[in-house]
């Protein structure tokens, strides 16, 4: 699947989604947004993909929305309104941002240079936020008048809670690479010419292991500051039950008693 405006590649058990409008710094559309939810759908859903690296081609991983593309729409006359238009892209871009946080399937996610709304939005869905060295944070929503939307409100509250969460709202600050990794943003700092080739390996890596375990591993960490502790625990006895079942629960132990690395399947 190649597309102007997104590239698509599966490889070595990774689908690797590349947002693909470098002169745009990867701003959102009416085009790109259908294409990565259904990219993200159509990785999720593919038993060859084992694992999903997110990236932005050229020097920014996604400014958020195209405001030209807004404004002239919103010239464009009275065919569509405003609301009709928000209504219908946010549709789409929350489809997409949900499929990356709910998919059972490893999702990385090489933030290369700026990153901003609702760009942040797919950043932060993805489970492991590597971030280059040139990278940058901004929720500028309130410089046009907008409210936030994209899932940052939850994903950033969880992330530097609600004060925190606020101030960047508010003052639509940027926020570099390294105070993006303090907050919790991201995990990881890289230098900006080696951070998709050690995203891209680690990507693989994942692609190797055991599925079934770190999907469960990712609900379990989606639900943990919903519920209280008994719950979240009983929620861990049946996922380990269930893991231990799996082929994958018997190559690794016969791997580690054996001193050799494990072939997971993901089964």
């Amino acid at each position: 699947m190649s597309e102007d405006c997104l590239l698509y590649e599966v490889s070595e058990g990774v689908a690797e989604i590349t947002l693909n409008r470098p002169d745009r710094l990867n701003a959102l559309n009416d085009v790109l947004i259908p294409a990565i939810a259904k990219a993200m759908a159509r990785a999720a859903h593919d038993d060859a993909v084992r694992a999903i690296l997110l990236t932005g081609a050229g020097r920014g991983f996604c400014a958020g929305a195209d405001l030209k593309f807004m404004m002239e729409r919103a010239m464009s006359g009275p065919s569509e309104p405003p609301p009709v238009m928000f209504h219908s892209l946010a549709g789409a871009l929350h489809d997409g941002i949900s499929t990356i946080k709910r998919t059972p399937k490893p999702t990385v996610c090489a933030w290369n240079g700026p990153a901003a709304g609702a760009g942040v939005g797919y950043a932060l869905a993805c489970d492991v936020v590597w971030a280059a060295k040139d990278a940058t944070l901004r929720l500028a929503y309130t410089n046009i008048g907008l409210a936030p939307d994209g899932g940052t409100t939850y994903l950033v509250t969880r992330c530097v809670g609600e004060k925190k969460a606020l101030e960047l709202y508010y003052s639509a600050e940027i926020v570099d690479a390294e105070e993006a990794l303090r907050l919790g943003f991201c995990s990881r700092v890289i230098e900006t010419e080696k951070l998709l080739d050690e995203a891209r390996a680690f990507a693989r890596k994942l692609a190797k292991g055991p599925g079934i375990a770190f999907g469960l591993a990712k609900e379990l960490v989606n639900e943990a500051l919903r519920e209280g502790m008994e719950v979240q625990m009983e929620r861990e006895r049946q996922a380990i039950v269930r893991t231990s079942m799996t082929s994958d629960f018997m190559e690794g132990v016969g791997a580690f008693l054996q001193k050799r690395e494990p072939e997971f399947q993901g089964r």
